[in-house]
């Protein structure tokens, strides 16, 4: 008998845990969110992760600090992230470099996995990546630039670094085109390279100087996305100057350690999609000349995919490789 009310006693204590467990696994977030940012704190990814942070905070009802973890073209912190645990409490904000960083690195530097390693959570926009030059160089266009350096005149240009979408573009550039424009990594600050006069060309996202165009210290010569982009509507694409397949576009997103649970994944994408429908964030975006998309995990996921793919050939034809 005594034997029997054992029994009795723990089965009706697991089934008084069963509710608790699962509402305990319900009740995230309950400590503070650390999103991380493979960057140093400076430039538009830095600050719109700290838009989002601020964001999240108040409607999730705790903390979010960002964490800037930088180095070896984002690797770094991407790596951080995907080795972390996969609780949702430590997130990652990266440009679009987060797919093709991992495939300009030696084999025994390999740091991660971009299509196993994560759980994409919610594409946050677009941004127009742009070819830009110093004023003193005279250039007003891509043909310009190309003429220069078919000339013998001696070229180089900017990039956050090896393996950027950024760095792509200029190879990418210089092959379609015949040409050898000498690539400079610099790990942050490449507007102030090109304004500054240190390089003569550079390819940022036009959030990075478009305060710089408006002044005419910068040249904007070229849109390296499919289309021009509205924040620039009088700039052409590199690819209807003459160059149709150099098509290199630049996005923002959010990653979660593979294994996230999904009802937490599920749960940041709702309130991120609402964030970004913002009015005061749309408007914000627009200082960094982004356009919010937002949509289901799902998408990022197959953005990645496909960039993976398309630039990764690209960056194995070219022999792209970190420095």
């Amino acid at each position: 008998m005594g034997m029997h009310r054992r029994q009795f006693a723990m089965a009706a204590a697991l089934a008084a845990a069963a509710p608790w467990s699962a509402g305990a696994q319900d009740a995230y977030p309950v400590r503070t969110i650390t999103l991380v940012v493979a960057y140093a704190p400076t430039g538009d990814t830095d600050a719109m992760a700290r838009l989002y942070a601020a964001k999240l905070s108040a409607r999730l009802k705790q903390p979010v600090v960002v964490l800037n973890r930088p180095g070896a073209a984002g690797t770094i912190g991407s790596r951080y992230v995907s080795q972390a645990a996969p609780d949702g409490y430590t997130l990652l904000f990266a440009p679009n470099t987060v797919a093709t960083a991992p495939l300009v690195m030696k084999p025994e530097a390999l740091t991660y996995d971009v299509l196993n390693d994560f759980a994409p959570v919610i594409q946050t926009s677009t941004c127009p990546l742009i070819l830009v030059a110093n004023p003193s160089t005279g250039f007003k266009s891509l043909a310009d630039v190309v003429a220069a350096a078919r000339g013998g005149h001696p070229l180089s240009f900017a990039t956050p670094g090896a393996g950027s979408p950024m760095h792509i573009a200029g190879e990418w550039l210089n092959r379609a085109a015949r040409i050898e424009i000498q690539h400079v990594p610099y790990r942050s600050n490449v507007a102030a390279q090109i304004i500054g006069g240190h390089v003569p060309l550079g390819y940022v996202t036009l959030g990075t100087v478009a305060q710089y165009l408006q002044a005419g210290k910068a040249t904007a010569l070229a849109v390296t996305d499919p289309a021009r982009s509205s924040f620039l509507p009088g700039v052409p694409t590199i690819a209807e100057s003459g160059y149709p397949d150099v098509v290199v576009g630049a996005w923002h997103g959010f990653f979660a350690p593979k294994g996230t649970p999904d009802h937490v994944v599920a749960l940041l994408n709702r309130h991120l999609n609402e964030i970004l429908r913002m009015p005061d964030v749309i408007e914000t975006l627009k200082n960094f000349a982004a356009e919010p998309v937002g949509g289901p995990p799902a998408r990022l996921k197959q953005l990645v995919a496909a960039d993976h793919g398309r630039l990764g050939k690209i960056i194995n034809e070219l022999g792209i490789r970190a420095d």
